[in-house]
């Protein structure tokens, strides 16, 4: 079955850095975009960075460019949020998803999330 599995969140302080991973595996991770969400308490769900399928595609929310890196591995069906200057509004559940859209269906796949907090 389809599942996508995030990890690296957790507690750091403002300025500090955090690489998350989000391992893909029950589809074919080459014919999806790739993207991170979050959503922090009390807030919509929001676009952080996506990815499309060939790589050829990358945006971010305003909110993080120049701060976060979006990147993926095909070989190992990875997915990757570098973030850097972490700031204490970053902090939210973040989440991995998987999306391609063919003439005649919508795929759309999400993982668990895992928490980043920070604050000094």
């Amino acid at each position: 079955q389809v599942q996508l599995v995030e990890s690296g969140g957790g507690l750091v302080q403002p300025g500090g850095s955090l690489r998350l991973s989000c391992a893909a595996s029950g589809f074919i991770f080459g014919w999806y975009a790739m993207s991170w969400y979050r959503q922090a308490p009390g807030k919509e769900r929001e676009l952080v960075a996506q990815i499309s399928s060939n790589e050829a595609g990358i945006s971010y929310a305003d909110s993080v460019k120049g701060r976060f890196t979006i990147s993926r591995d095909s070989d190992k069906n990875m997915v990757y949020l570098q973030m850097n200057s972490l700031k204490p509004e970053d902090t939210a559940m973040y989440y991995c998803n998987a999306y391609r859209t063919t003439t005649s269906r919508e795929y759309d796949y999400w993982g668990q999330g895992t928490q980043v907090t920070v604050s000094s």
